[in-house]
């Protein structure tokens, strides 16, 4: 255990940190099923919505600096080429 402030001031932060960028990454996997659920059950409509909601979920995480935006750039670019591949 950390026995300067400034270090039980940093583990604390980056606990806080860690559980944020967590939380967003979640939400961000979450979104990505959907798609990916809405897909296998061959429901257009639905995968369109979800494609839309995903991409928005996507985007936030990179203004957060969750992630970078070349990987948010691939995940969205291969969604839309899963969805658009709908017959």
């Amino acid at each position: 255990m950390a026995n300067i402030k400034s270090a039980k001031k940093r583990i604390l932060v980056n606990k806080t940190k860690a559980d944020r960028n967590k939380a967003i990454k979640s939400g961000v996997k979450t979104a990505i099923k959907k798609v990916y659920a809405a897909i296998d059950a061959k429901d257009k409509e639905a995968a369109v919505a979800a494609l839309l909601n995903a991409t928005s979920v996507i985007d936030k995480a990179v203004t957060k600096g969750v992630y970078h935006k070349n990987y948010a750039s691939r995940k969205v670019s291969r969604l839309s080429k899963s969805v658009n591949q709908m017959a």
